[in-house]
């Protein structure tokens, strides 16, 4: 495939309808690049509109679960669904939320095995647990997380992340989404001013 960003093509920012231009827009002036997600899914603008959307009311609003948590929630979904674009995007910015240039890579290579803080094997477990088999999800699982001190709200986040995060996955699939290259040193190499 080369360097496409996607299978089925993509669109350049100046392609996007105006609210996405700016929306957009914002996000490379703050990272200094455009995620190739945005590129990919710019041929169908309403359903851009629409992940972005989801994605902020997830990620972005108040919440007790931390941006590098949520993040955290976002690695181990993806790692677990094979998603090698949200595997490396999201790490990346999980280096940089938890400014921990490690954390990312164990939690991806192997989720039990890595070295994680009670809350944060809380989290990933819960998570996983929706993740890889959520037919079977039910009291036993929220019975631990709320005795690791996860309240109903935090595990209502992570729910809902990983559920989204599990569709972002197959998209990702689908479109056979390749990372930008820039994910693969963020949080790792200073950024260039």
């Amino acid at each position: 495939m080369g360097k496409e960003i996607s299978r089925f093509g993509s669109v350049r920012l100046t392609d996007l309808p105006e609210d996405l231009r700016d929306r957009i827009g914002a996000i490379a002036e703050k990272s200094g690049f455009v995620p190739n997600v945005f590129l990919a899914l710019g041929h169908r603008p309403a359903e851009l509109r629409a992940f972005c959307d989801y994605h902020d009311a997830l990620m972005e609003r108040d919440s007790s679960l931390s941006k590098a948590e949520r993040e955290l929630v976002v690695v181990a979904t993806s790692a677990a669904n094979h998603c090698t674009y949200c595997v490396v995007a999201h790490g990346a910015i999980l280096r940089v939320r938890a400014k921990d240039d490690q954390l990312a890579d164990l939690v991806a290579a192997n989720p039990w095995g890595a070295a994680l803080s009670d809350r944060q094997r809380a989290i990933v477990d819960l998570a996983l647990s929706v993740a890889q088999d959520s037919a079977r999800f039910g009291e036993r699982e929220l019975a631990a997380a709320r005795a690791a001190g996860l309240s109903d709200d935090e595990i209502w986040d992570i729910g809902a992340i990983t559920a989204f995060f599990a569709m972002s996955n197959r998209l990702a699939h689908l479109m056979a989404l390749r990372p930008n290259d820039e994910f693969f040193l963020m949080g790792r190499v200073p950024r260039e001013k």
